[in-house]
């Protein structure tokens, strides 16, 4: 795996790809680690930020997996799919203060998630990495 930097025609970031075996993912190049400041916990020191649509649309398909400590913080954001997605995640809903306002735990592939209303941001998760370790309203810090 290997990371380069450029910039996009027209969007105004500095997008980073990522090059894996499946292909290249379209993400912010900075790693940011997301800590639950209500419990005073790390919830994943690799994530990375999809904010243009080519991102967003990406999301993790093409992925065969998430490690443990890794996630993806889709920005804006109110609901997801795991189409074609080989392995489950966890979810959290977050509103304009990261304040966390719907937990879903092992959401499966094929599976569509509710439309989360106050939701202006998504943060996935490897599977079973969160284990309640996370509640609503619980306020996180990504930074």
């Amino acid at each position: 795996m290997r990371g380069i930097s450029l910039r996009w025609p027209g969007c105004g970031w500095r997008i980073g790809f990522r090059v894996i075996e499946s292909g290249a993912f379209c993400y912010n190049f900075a790693r940011l680690i997301a800590r639950n400041k209500t419990q005073g916990r790390v919830v994943a020191d690799r994530v990375e930020r999809a904010d243009t649509a080519a991102a967003r649309s990406k999301g993790l398909l093409g992925r065969d997996s998430m490690e443990a400590g890794e996630g993806l913080w889709i920005v804006p954001c109110p609901m997801i799919h795991t189409f074609f997605m080989r392995f489950p995640i966890d979810v959290l809903f977050l509103d304009k203060q990261n304040r966390v306002v719907r937990v879903i735990e092992s959401l499966k592939p094929w599976r569509l998630s509710p439309w989360v209303f106050r939701a202006h941001s998504v943060l996935e998760l490897a599977g079973g990495s969160l284990r309640g370790s996370v509640e609503e309203d619980d306020v996180l810090e990504i930074s």
